[in-house]
């Protein structure tokens, strides 16, 4: 069959306008047929245009979201950022903890070297003492290893803590020592000899002093190393400080029948020429107690008790500790009977 230019003109364009009027359906002019057919694609062509939409697709989708991330933040983020700053506020919190625990730490450690060590006379800690290291350069190995973002700032308050809990521990055995002192104080105050031998209220029994004075045998000057309380026979002698008996002895000559207290810290007190013993070597005293009485033995001229303050194993005028129980005005009135220089009576 012989088909005319002009049909086939025609023919064309009808197609052409048919597949362009129906955009999801397509149709083609089969010259063999001479008929419109569908167009049909084949899975190849549907992969490629799905392949094609979907790699658009995820493009865009990607481009969206990253200009989204870059000018928004994510809810993630925006939960870490919040997480983030609340921690800074506790640490900044503890910072300002740790710094105000320091300053008390401080006033403890002032108090501690200028007031009570004063009290106690005892030497104040060093600073060597109280910021001495506290661990070699592995001890916070555990906090490098973990790759914290933070950790310039847990480390920094790591270290602070540590030294806080360093210098709180040095200040606990540093009040633990001040404690032992004062409890030793207390102790001190008690056994140091601080009264006179014998009841002595009206001063005028102290009939010599301690320092150079005539000897009543050879009539010379000669050290007197303690001070006469002259006094009848079986006049109580009384402890003048806490301690114990450290000797108990009777010599012909010299001291006579003697008694010697260990009251510790150093003194050592002696009361010579008595008459009765009224303890036994061992025996603990209390400042007070009953010793022996007032006696004449040994060289001794009249009956008195001759009394001695040892410190450290030197003799010291015992005058100087006659300050229990007197006013300063009788205090001064003994200076000046022990301070004539007359003759002793041992």
């Amino acid at each position: 069959m012989i088909t005319h230019p002009s049909i086939h003109l025609g023919h064309k364009i009808n197609s052409f306008s048919l597949v362009t009027s129906m955009s999801r359906i397509k149709y083609y002019y089969d010259p063999k047929s001479c008929k419109y057919e569908r167009y049909k694609k084949s899975k190849w062509d549907i992969t490629l245009q799905v392949l094609g939409f979907l790699s658009l697709s995820t493009l865009l989708a990607t481009a969206l979201m990253g200009s989204y991330y870059y000018f928004f933040d994510s809810p993630k983020e925006l939960l870490l950022k919040q997480e983030n700053q609340e921690l800074k506020l506790y640490y900044d919190i503890l910072e300002d903890e740790v710094t105000k625990m320091n300053q008390m730490l401080g006033d403890l450690q002032q108090r501690d070297d200028n007031l009570y060590r004063v009290i106690f006379e005892s030497e104040p800690l060093s600073d060597n003492i109280r910021r001495a290291g506290i661990g070699g350069s592995d001890r916070y190995r555990e906090i490098k290893e973990k790759g914290l973002k933070q950790e310039e700032l847990v480390l920094e308050l790591s270290q602070k803590v540590d030294g806080l809990k360093r210098q709180l521990y040095v200040q606990s055995v540093s009040y633990d020592e001040v404690t032992e002192m004062a409890l030793r104080k207390e102790e001190y105050w008690a056994s140091i000899p601080a009264i006179q031998p014998i009841k002595n209220d009206n001063l005028n029994l102290l009939a010599s002093g301690y320092g150079m004075r005539v000897h009543p045998i050879f009539k010379v000057k000669k050290m007197h190393n303690g001070v006469d309380f002259a006094a009848a026979k079986g006049t109580p002698i009384y402890s003048t400080g806490d301690g114990v008996v450290l000797n108990v002895k009777t010599v012909f000559g010299g001291y006579g029948k003697y008694v010697e207290i260990d009251h510790g810290f150093g003194f050592v007190t002696r009361y010579a020429h008595m008459n009765e013993f009224k303890v036994k070597k061992g025996q603990k005293v209390k400042r007070g107690d009953l010793i022996g009485t007032v006696g004449n033995t040994g060289s001794s001229t009249a009956p008195h008790v001759h009394y001695e303050v040892i410190k450290d194993g030197k003799f010291i005028n015992p005058v100087n500790y006659f300050f229990k129980g007197i006013s300063p005005e009788d205090f001064q009135k003994i200076l000046e009977l022990a301070g004539r220089e007359n003759q002793s009576l041992s």
